[in-house]
């Protein structure tokens, strides 16, 4: 993972020096053609490429360098004006014209990332929706495949959250739903994957753990949850579901149908539990395990 950062740091560096040397060229280009060819025009490439890989101050900087090398090439050409700084309110006036491109940019690519995230995550709560975590489970599952490691999938229902909007308002329902996605992603790692699957239910893919370490991560996470809920005064509890997967599971709906099972289970049998299913299917073993928090 850092090799891939550090080689689009490379390549965006690499991307910058050349629209630097760009914004050069174009002015070398202007000085060698004379004041017969109107070129400025060929700088918004270097400009536009800079902004939407580097960002809008690097889109700035470029913007600089084309006005100073446009300026620098007609005051080497000797060219005659009325009154002598006329070439400087030119190329302010040109700069200024870079520097609303620039911002045009910048925000345009603002506006297409900030819809990008919006089309992957859950609206009220900022995780991953369905659509985002298939994308994602997809690739981790594949990498289970590569290497043969196990993978454990979390399914967490929020046992009378009807109480809470019937008793306390939306509101107030919505502001648990935050508080219970927040407090998972504060206490998983990086790695893994929380994904809202609609109402209250919330699913948490852990890579490359076995049993005995979801077995850790659910116990944290309950506690953490139950001590939430209780700091609020919120009369919930929450069951869960879990599925450890030894061999890869055939798709990911295979994972989530697993654990959802054991969580209904559990829900089932007195709610404010979690059940385990490990599952090692080249030996066509299936182990079971259940506790109440």
């Amino acid at each position: 993972m850092s090799t891939l950062s550090g080689f689009k740091n490379y390549s965006k560096a690499l991307l910058v020096i050349i629209c630097f040397v760009l914004s050069l060229a174009i002015g070398v280009i202007r000085y060698l053609t004379g004041p017969e060819w109107a070129i400025s025009a060929f700088y918004l490439f270097p400009i536009i490429l800079a902004t939407w890989t580097a960002g809008i101050g690097i889109g700035i900087l470029i913007s600089l360098t084309s006005a100073i090398s446009w300026l620098v090439a007609d005051l080497m050409m000797g060219n005659v004006f009325s009154n002598a700084i006329i070439p400087y309110l030119n190329e302010t006036f040109r700069l200024f014209v870079f520097l609303v491109i620039t911002c045009i940019i910048h925000k345009l690519k603002t506006a297409l990332e900030s819809q990008k995230e919006l089309a992957r995550t859950d609206p009220l709560t900022s995780v991953l929706n369905r659509r985002a975590f298939y994308d994602l489970a997809n690739l981790e599952l594949n990498k289970v495949r590569r290497y043969q490691t196990p993978i454990s999938f979390l399914y967490l229902d929020i046992d009378n959250f009807k109480k809470i909007n019937d008793n306390f308002g939306h509101q107030i329902g919505d502001k648990l739903l935050r508080s219970v996605a927040n407090t998972i992603e504060n206490n998983i790692r990086a790695i893994d994957l929380i994904v809202r699957f609609g109402g209250d239910e919330f699913g948490i893919l852990l890579a490359e753990t076995d049993a005995e370490s979801a077995t850790q991560v659910v116990e944290k996470l309950k506690k953490k949850l139950l001590e939430l809920v209780l700091d609020n005064g919120w009369p919930v509890t929450f069951s869960t579901g879990v599925a450890t997967f030894i061999s890869p599971p055939s798709t990911i709906d295979e994972m989530i149908d697993t654990a959802d099972a054991q969580m209904y289970f559990a829900k089932q049998n007195g709610k404010n539990r979690t059940r385990y299913k490990v599952i090692a299917e080249e030996k066509k073993t299936y182990s079971l395990v259940e506790t109440t928090s």
